[in-house]
C-alpha cells in the first residue's frame, strides 16, 4: 500500500538531520553548548586552587617550621625537615585539584579526579625536583667556573626536565578520563606541553624585567610568573576537555 504524502513528509521531518561526516553535540564529553561556561568557570577555579592552595601550603609549612618544630624532640624535626615538604606539597595539591573537580565532576568521577591530579602533581614536583638538582649537583660538583655554553646547556637540561615531568600528571588523569572517553592518550603529554609554554613564556617574561623599576622588580616579576603559570595550567587542560570524545557514542 502507497505511503499518503503527509506520512511522508512526516517521515522526512522525523530523520536525523546531520550531515555525513559531522559530530553530534552528544558526540563530546564536554556538549558544544556548555563549553564557554565551562571553559571559563574551569580556568577561573584553577586560578582559585593555585592561589588559595599555595598560600595556604605556605601557612601550614611556616606555621609548622617556626612554632611547633622547637617544641618537639630532635628525632621528630629530623623527620619534618626530611618528609615536611611532601606534607605542604599535598596540602596544595589537594586544593589546587579539590577546585578543578568542582567544576568537572559533572562530566566524570570528582573524587577520582581530585586523587589522580593530586598524585600526578605530587610524583611531577618530586621527580622534577630530583633530577634539577641531580643537574645542578653535577654543575658544581666541577668545582669551577661554568663557561656560557655549559650554562646554556644545563639550563636546557633543567627546563627539559620540568617540561617532561608534566607527563606523571597526565598519565594519571589520563587513567580517569579513559573511563569516560576515547582516544584520549594523548592527554598523558598534555601538561608537558603545557609547561612547555609555562617555560617560554616565562623566558619572554624574563626579558622584559629590565623595563621593571628595581623597587618593584621582584613583586612583579613573581605576581608575572604565578598568574602566567596558574592561567596556561587552566587554559590548556580546558579546551583539551572540550575536544574530548565521550565513550560509547559513535
Amino acid at each position: 500500500m502507497q505511503a499518503e504524502p503527509n506520512q511522508n513528509a512526516a517521515n522526512i521531518d522525523a530523520a536525523p538531520t546531520h550531515p555525513i561526516g559531522t559530530t553530534r553535540q552528544s558526540d563530546f564529553i564536554i556538549p558544544r553548548s556548555q563549553r564557554r561556561q565551562f571553559f571559563l568557570t574551569f580556568t577561573f577555579m584553577t586560578l582559585v586552587g593555585w592561589v588559595v592552595g599555595g598560600i595556604v601550603s605556605i601557612a601550614v609549612e611556616r606555621g609548622i617550621t617556626e612554632q611547633l618544630m622547637p617544641k618537639l624532640t630532635p628525632g621528630v624535626q629530623e623527620i619534618w625537615y626530611n618528609w615536611g615538604t611532601y606534607a605542604s606539597l599535598s596540602i596544595f595539591a589537594l586544593i589546587f585539584a579539590g577546585d578543578q573537580a568542582i567544576v568537572i565532576r559533572r562530566y566524570v568521577s570528582g573524587w577520582w579526579w581530585l586523587l589522580a591530579t593530586s598524585f600526578g602533581w605530587l610524583a611531577s614536583t618530586k621527580v622534577s625536583d630530583a633530577w634539577i638538582g641531580y643537574i645542578w649537583a653535577f654543575a658544581e660538583s666541577l668545582n669551577r667556573e661554568l663557561s656560557l655554553q655549559e650554562t646554556i646547556i644545563l639550563g636546557l637540561a633543567s627546563t627539559s626536565a620540568y617540561i617532561f615531568s608534566g607527563i606523571w600528571i597526565g598519565f594519571c588523569q589520563w587513567l580517569i578520563l579513559r573511563r569516560y572517553t576515547k582516544n584520549s592518550w594523548w592527554w598523558t603529554f598534555l601538561n608537558s606541553f603545557a609547561f612547555l609554554l609555562i617555560s617560554f613564556l616565562l623566558w619572554l617574561l624574563s626579558l622584559a624585567q629590565t623595563s621593571i623599576p628595581a623597587v618593584y622588580r621582584d613583586q612583579v616579576s613573581y605576581l608575572s610568573e604565578q598568574g602566567t603559570t596558574a592561567l596556561i595550567l587552566g587554559i590548556i587542560p580546558a579546551i583539551a576537555l572540550c575536544r574530548l570524545r565521550a565513550r560509547g557514542k559513535r
